[in-house]
């Protein structure tokens, strides 16, 4: 058997990556793609509709656990350092778990900082350093937010038999919140001695 000339370019062209790519979107956000998991397609669609906002909001609040994380400022810096970290992480997972439940119903995950600075309720906080006591009331307050948002969304799941969405939102992202709240409002307590 006679053997072919090796074209040392031409195997080399073969592992250079493609890139520039560009293609038509495969699901379009906002649309739902119906999957076999025993909920209509109207449940699933406002399943993922609330669970986008939700999203939304709660990447703000990690964010914001981040930002104070860094910035922190005075006597409880180090017990707040590692308290924000923690609570980042937590939040980090919820991320998580809320965009793949909504990929799961068969709908698209926000991912990306603008559509998240687009749809989220959080007010937007400044570039620069505040005091930590505000930081705590702004984390507080966003933490309401999402609470409130929260048990509105998982009446809503109940209603359309979403046992899914309700668990991961009750058991997941209010328990957490709210065990967050108590932890950082403790923090902003005034406690005087009784005179």
């Amino acid at each position: 058997m006679k053997s072919l000339p090796i074209d040392a370019d031409s195997i080399a062209r073969l592992a250079a990556p493609h890139v520039n790519q560009h293609a038509l979107e495969i699901q379009p956000y906002g649309r739902i793609v119906k999957l076999p998991n025993g909920l209509s397609e109207s449940a699933c669609l406002e399943a993922v509709q609330n669970l986008n906002q939700l999203l939304a909001d709660t990447i703000t609040l990690r964010d914001l656990y981040r930002k104070h994380h860094w910035q922190l400022a005075g006597a409880t810096f180090s017990q707040l350092h590692a308290l924000f970290d923690k609570h980042y992480e937590e939040q980090d997972a919820i991320v998580d778990a809320i965009a793949e439940r909504i990929q799961s119903l068969g709908g698209v995950s926000i991912a990306v900082g603008h559509d998240v600075a687009e749809m989220t309720l959080i007010p937007r906080p400044p570039k620069g350093r505040e005091a930590v006591q505000v930081q705590i009331s702004r984390m507080l307050h966003a933490h309401e937010i999402i609470l409130r948002e929260a048990r509105a969304m998982a009446r809503r799941a109940v209603e359309h038999g979403d046992d899914g969405t309700n668990d991961l939102i009750v058991g997941s992202v209010i328990r957490t919140n709210e065990r967050q709240v108590w932890f950082i409002a403790e923090h902003v307590v005034e406690v005087s001695s009784p005179t």
